[in-house]
């Protein structure tokens, strides 16, 4: 009667230990190799927006005074400030700061490095795309550049109605 019950839990122990020993056979895969790897890869991948040379100069599509005008919004935790120089209906970003954001997360580092810099100088507006992990900060970035552009729009209709 108990010889069912006695082959079955020796069937069940035996699959038990070979799963066990497989398990230690190798350090292969254990965590630390395959992090340090994967660490190594988003290391050296490059970023299309560091790495890409722009194809053509564009041009803004509103109406802006040349100048230099400078936005703030409100960040994660801080403002950012943007400054643009308008020249000729093309914008470019001349300086960015932050106050206050994460360091080692998208927005921080993205400000750090320019790259929202040159996304702003290939939109020609406010209309950048969002960076992973800086949903917020990237807002800030947009609403920063909608407030310096609307100092130019404004600095160009005061010429206009002065013109």
């Amino acid at each position: 009667m108990l010889k069912p019950q006695v082959i079955v839990l020796g069937g069940v122990s035996v699959a038990m230990a070979a799963g066990l020993v497989g398990c230690g056979a190798s350090f292969e895969g254990s965590g630390s190799k395959d992090a340090a790897s994967a660490e190594q890869l988003a290391i050296h991948t490059p970023n299309t927006w560091i790495d890409r040379a722009p194809l053509e100069q564009r041009t803004a599509s509103g109406s802006y005074a040349d100048g230099t005008y400078t936005g703030v919004a409100k960040g994660m935790d801080g403002l950012i400030t943007v400054t643009l120089q308008v020249k000729g209906n093309v914008i470019t970003c001349t300086q960015m700061t932050q106050e206050g954001e994460t360091q080692s997360v998208g927005g921080y580092e993205a400000i750090r490095d320019g790259v929202y810099a040159r996304m702003i100088d290939a939109a020609q507006d406010s209309e950048i795309d969002a960076i992973s992990g800086a949903t917020i900060t990237t807002q800030a970035v947009r609403d920063a550049v909608a407030d310096a552009l609307s100092q130019a729009s404004a600095a160009s209709a005061g010429a206009q109605k002065e013109g």
